[in-house]
């Protein structure tokens, strides 16, 4: 066995700025019944409130990050077996595809990505953002460079989100 073995399994969790965020604590939990051990990566308005960071800190036992670390700060988390991005929004998805990296969530999707880290996305957007053609791309480039998706939440009234199809796709 080696080091790396002894060493259990991590998963970055991007979480974007979307209503669900204030349940991201339900995928926190799917994935600790999975044994994971994670770090939450929030993009800049997703730090406005949409969820409880707090309370993420405490569950996950790591600081949520949003920003870049300063030269010669250590790096916060290890590096991770697999990422998941949930909710994924209609803005996270292409600016993510088009190479967008203005913010630490996109630029740590971006780097995953070309590394290969196996990258699962459940996207919160309504059918009329979903239909757009900049979208449609978007999902085929993204695709095209491994990551997988599972079908979108709508919004529909009643319709469950899901947390743990996310985990499934990088399992």
């Amino acid at each position: 066995m080696t080091a790396q073995d002894e060493n259990p399994p991590f998963l970055y969790v991007v979480v974007c700025a979307a209503g669900l965020a204030a349940d991201v604590g339900k995928l926190i939990n799917a994935a600790q019944r999975r044994e994971w051990h994670m770090g939450v990566i929030a993009t800049p308005a997703a730090m406005n409130g949409f969820f409880d960071t707090a309370a993420v800190e405490a569950q996950t036992g790591r600081p949520v990050r949003s920003a870049w670390r300063r030269p010669g700060e250590p790096r916060p988390f290890p590096d991770p077996d697999a990422v998941v991005v949930a909710p994924a929004t209609f803005n996270t998805v292409n600016k993510w595809a088009a190479g967008i990296a203005d913010t630490l969530a996109l630029a740590t999707l971006s780097e995953t990505a070309g590394l290969g880290v196996p990258t699962g996305v459940l996207p919160c957007v309504n059918d009329a953002l979903a239909g757009h053609p900049a979208y449609q791309e978007s999902l085929i480039r993204l695709r095209g460079m491994g990551v997988r998706f599972a079908n979108p939440y709508d919004g529909t009234e009643g319709a469950e989100f899901g947390w743990e199809r996310v985990l499934d796709l990088v399992e």
